[in-house]
């Protein structure tokens, strides 16, 4: 399972990315989703995300997770004291928690990291209960997104808007709705289970 480059992990363990995510990301990536109930982040990062959903959502309980060692001591740090977080680390490919778990599970600008994506898909579909939603964001598979990635040696796959619509459907979720922004750079993802 990949890890973040020096690079991302820097930019994901900055204040300036804590601010914009908790102000302008966050509401943007939900786009109008409230996460209620067990809520699972996939690939969390730093956990400037969960920190802003736990905000946001004090009603939530949220686990947060990561492959990368790094990112969870990170994730950790950051989130100590706030009672309705817990952070782990996992491999989203082979989720350790029960089928149908999770009434909302996010993932917020991870699945390029993870080179089966399509496997952490049908791991994020297993865990949710009948309802539940997924919902993020990803980079979409542009000539820059490619280049960012190459240039920083960070391991990626990078996705096309078709192929996650088909990861989402194949993983058995419906309702599929992916929506692309910023000039084609990043997309919006949302299903239910």
């Amino acid at each position: 399972m990949p890890v973040m480059s020096s690079i991302e992990r820097a930019f994901c363990r900055s204040g300036p990315w804590r601010w914009v995510a908790e102000r302008y990301v966050l509401p943007w990536a939900l786009d109008g989703v409230r996460p209620t109930g067990r809520v699972l982040e996939i690939g969390g990062g730093s956990g400037a995300m969960a920190q802003a959903m736990a905000r946001g959502f004090p009603e939530a309980t949220i686990i947060v997770t990561d492959v990368d060692d790094v990112m969870v001591r990170s994730a950790s740090q950051l989130l100590r004291g706030m009672s309705n977080v817990r952070v782990e680390r996992a491999d989203v490919t082979g989720l350790p928690y029960d089928s149908a778990s999770f009434d909302v599970v996010t993932s917020y600008l991870m699945l390029h990291h993870v080179i089966d994506w399509e496997k952490a898909l049908v791991e994020a579909a297993r865990t949710l209960r009948q309802g539940g939603l997924l919902v993020g964001y990803d980079l979409t598979s542009t000539a820059l997104a490619r280049l960012v990635h190459r240039l920083d040696g960070s391991p990626h796959r990078i996705i096309s808007p078709v192929e996650l619509t088909q990861g989402l459907d194949a993983a058995g979720l419906k309702d599929v709705a992916v929506r692309v922004s910023a000039q084609g750079h990043v997309m919006r993802f949302s299903a239910a289970k």
